[in-house]
């Protein structure tokens, strides 16, 4: 007698992968696609350049010509910068005027030599002279860096001259500490993020000698509260968008933390009630930022081009429901869709552009 279970496997042609799994929705909902953001927009956070990636001026023009596509006046690269290579950064970009932005970012290969604090802090004062808007810091510090085999603390009292100089130099820091909440976990079948630690397993920081996301965290807030005339952007919104309870707590004590959004539509546009109320409390401290890199190949949902451009448009624009977070075929991150919020006017041209002026000193 055939079972209830091969039977319903054979009338569906048989069982499929998770891989293969793309369900179609049956939902009939409105759909306002936004193709042009309303206000014009400056995206904080960028890899254009770094990361072993080197644009050559054609591609600079086409990706000049998506962003004016999109109303993208300005877009950040946050990596590659250093007193070294910023002057040829700057050659590449000049002829687009304020469209390219470059950012420094620490020599961490350094960081264990003698003498390295004050050295840092002033190649920082050298970076900002060939014209660095800013300093990135990556999850380097905290998940990668070591000194004797050990894992450097974020909060590690040798990069002080570093915070205070970005500060007195008028430099924001844009600071990636932790990682998806996700990644701090057992990668089996709780995991919400499986299919991506699956298909990238060196993301996951479960075990080992990793400190807990938290943990991290808390190091970071440290640093942040040591230094109170120095700016800091919590990149990922402050790399805790699963707890917007919690961020809201952190921008409510520490007045030089400002947060952006990039790569996280996935958790904001899940909970767009509290997204939305988190908008409008901290509308003067979110900034418009995508992490967009021009090989979207490894990662779909940051794929520097229109159609990714406008997921973020649509979750900031409008009230449409169930849609999807990235262009990708399949949802990169986890297999949900999104939720816009509808900001009005008036914070969206904070979170678009004016936030950011505020920030970036020299734009």
């Amino acid at each position: 007698m055939t079972s209830r279970r091969s039977f319903l496997q054979a009338a569906a042609g048989g069982p499929i992968a998770l891989p293969e799994f793309q369900p179609r929705s049956m939902l009939r909902v409105a759909e306002h696609p936004i193709r042009r953001a309303k206000f014009p927009v400056i995206d904080v956070h960028t890899h254009i350049f770094g990361l072993g990636r080197k644009i050559e001026p054609a591609g600079l023009a086409r990706i000049s010509a998506w962003l004016d596509e999109c109303n993208v006046e300005t877009a950040l690269n946050l990596t590659g910068g250093s007193s070294a290579t910023l002057p040829e950064i700057k050659k590449w970009t000049a002829p687009f005027g304020k469209k390219f932005l470059t950012a420094a970012e620490p020599a961490w290969a350094r960081a264990n030599e003698p003498g390295f604090p004050q050295w840092q802090a002033d190649e920082l004062a050298k970076c900002k002279r060939a014209g660095a808007q800013g300093l990135k810091v990556l999850k380097t510090l905290g998940l990668y860096l070591r000194d004797k085999g050990a894992l450097v603390k974020v909060d590690d009292r040798r990069f002080d001259p570093m915070w205070e100089a970005a500060g007195a130099l008028g430099l924001p820091v844009f600071i990636h500490t932790a990682d998806p909440a996700a990644f701090f976990t057992p990668t089996d079948r709780f995991n919400e993020r499986y299919e991506e630690l699956q298909n990238h397993p060196d993301w996951s920081f479960y075990g080992k000698d990793f400190p807990s996301k938290i943990a991290l965290l808390e190091a970071r807030n440290r640093v942040i509260a040591r230094h109170p005339k120095t700016k800091f952007v919590g990149l990922h919104v402050a790399n805790y968008p699963e707890d917007l309870e919690m961020v809201s707590q952190w921008l409510a004590r520490h007045r030089n933390l400002n947060v952006e959004i990039g790569a996280r539509l996935g958790e904001l546009g899940r909970q767009p009630r509290a997204a939305r109320r988190f908008f409008e409390t901290f509308q003067d401290r979110i900034l418009f930022g995508t992490d967009a890199t021009p090989d979207g190949k490894a990662f779909p949902q940051q794929d520097l081009k229109p159609e990714m451009f406008r997921c973020y448009f649509r979750f900031l624009e409008t009230e449409d429901e169930n849609f999807d977070y990235s262009p990708a075929a399949v949802p990169p991150q986890g297999r949900w869709r999104i939720y816009g919020i509808a900001l009005p006017d008036g914070i969206l041209k904070k979170v678009y552009r004016e936030n950011a002026t505020r920030v970036l000193y020299h734009v």
